[in-house]
């Protein structure tokens, strides 16, 4: 893959040693934590337009980005410290921070080539020319009288484009945190780099986190249960091989599409109720990717199971409820199954709609449903690794087009993990009040199929 960036530095921000920060801190996981200890790095960029020079960027703009990044880590500890891996043993992985971690920050240019405009439309982009703007996350480490293996949980890049932008890209390992989690660092950090300081955090209830892990309730020993199938089951993501041969697209549902799309449902099948602007929009979506396997000359057998996994946030629906401001990781799986030829029928969006909305109906808006099958889901999802699975990335609650650093609100979000793992990513439309902005990765021939589709179906 040719460079279209050069570094300009590579650096480690740490916090200031005060407080927390200047004493070693240790975060035991939950068993909410625990499926997520071999899952893929999360990786999302954020494009802003804000012309500004080379010298300005330099002496300006990358000292405030350190410097508001330390105040935010003292409050952040996680995100500086490593997962301690046991090797060997019987103890549990763990977070630590230790006085002196510090977090990889990469300095780059992109290279005249590069159009900001173009690299922040919603037209089929080649997916490759995004890995340019974040790093990669340090390879762990293993010292020969140690019991753990050390693994890096967090890194960020931000990459100048000459008097058109700039691009933030966030990299990081999920045992730090959901979305809910992450999304609520960035924005403490947007907050501290555009005020100065982090007083306006300290004043504000809402924007700390809590670390409490006795906030989330483990009667059954689930964390237990969950770790020894950890041990059985160590599901890795195999790594992505370049060229992908894939584009990336955005696609916008408009608030009246959605509107539009169930009223159709509803004509077609009062009985379902559940139809949140969610079940449309990832039906939509799902069944249109099963219609566009055909188009595109893919052959896939008619009973062929498809399967639709989502997280969901389960800091409401736990018994007692945690807080909102708690961080780390606090989601429960709904799943929902069909077969290819169900999906990509002519009523395949109105049978995805009824499949998703009953999971969330009868599973996630239930009291107590959503974890009660919590210890299968190690289990469970490995049962459907290798099969036809489509996810999705992101949500509108955990919004990330307000992040402002003090350069203005973004232009566009990217979720590149998408890339990789078969999902869609999924946010508020910056442009449309009440719309979805949807990320597809896809190779050429489907993604063209695939749009022809979505379009096609809103006309109808």
């Amino acid at each position: 893959m040719a460079s279209t960036t050069t570094i300009l530095e590579r650096c480690r921000v740490a916090p200031p040693l005060e407080g927390a920060a200047a004493e070693e801190q240790t975060l035991p996981l939950t068993f909410f934590d625990m499926p997520w200890m071999h899952f893929h790095p999360i990786q999302r960029l954020l494009f802003y337009k804000f012309p500004c020079s080379k010298p300005h960027f330099l002496e300006t703009i990358l000292p405030n980005f350190k410097n508001s990044l330390s105040q935010t880590l003292k409050h952040f500890f996680p995100v500086t410290g490593s997962l301690f891996y046991p090797l060997n043993s019987d103890k549990y992985p763990e977070i630590r921070y230790v006085p002196g971690d510090s977090v990889p920050v990469t300095v780059a240019e992109a290279s005249e080539a590069l159009d900001l405009n173009f690299l922040t439309g919603d037209q089929p982009r080649v997916a490759d020319d995004f890995y340019a703007f974040f790093s990669e996350l340090p390879p762990s480490e293993t010292s020969p009288e140690s019991e753990f293996e050390k693994i890096p949980l967090f890194t960020v890049q931000i990459t100048l484009f000459p008097d058109a932008g700039v691009c933030v890209g966030f990299n990081n390992h999920h045992i730090v945190g959901d979305a809910s989690s992450i999304v609520s660092f960035i924005k403490a950090w947007c907050s501290v780099a555009k005020f100065g300081s982090d007083d306006k955090l300290m004043t504000s209830s809402d924007s700390l986190p809590l670390y409490d892990r006795y906030a989330v309730s483990d009667p059954s020993g689930l964390l237990n249960h969950i770790w020894d199938q950890m041990k059985s089951f160590k599901i890795e993501s195999p790594p992505l091989e370049f060229p992908l041969n894939k584009v990336r697209s955005t696609f916008i549902l408009k608030k009246r599409d959605i509107q539009k799309l169930r009223d159709f449902v509803q004509a077609k099948k009062p009985h379902v109720t559940h139809l949140s602007s969610f079940t449309i929009t990832t039906a939509y979506v799902w069944s249109g990717l099963a219609r566009s396997e055909a188009d595109s000359g893919e052959e896939v057998a008619a009973n062929e199971p498809e399967y639709f996994v989502f997280a969901v946030d389960a800091r409401s629906r736990t018994d007692p409820p945690v807080s909102a401001a708690y961080f780390g990781n606090c989601v429960g799986m709904g799943v929902a199954e069909s077969t290819h030829e169900e999906l990509k029928g002519g009523d395949g969006f109105l049978t995805a709609v009824e499949l998703i909305g009953d999971v969330i109906a009868n599973k996630v808006n239930k009291k107590d449903e959503l974890l009660r099958d919590a210890g299968d889901w190690v289990k469970k999802f490995c049962g459907l690794i290798g099969k036809r699975l489509f996810g999705v990335a992101g949500s509108p609650k955990f919004d990330l087009y307000d992040a402002d650093f003090g350069w203005g609100e973004p232009e566009k979000l990217e979720s590149v993990s998408i890339d990789g793992d078969g999902s869609m990513s999924l946010c508020r439309s910056r442009e449309f009040e009440g719309g979805l902005e949807i990320g597809v990765s896809l190779p050429k021939k489907k993604m063209d199929a695939f749009a022809n589709i979505f379009l096609d179906g809103l006309k109808l």
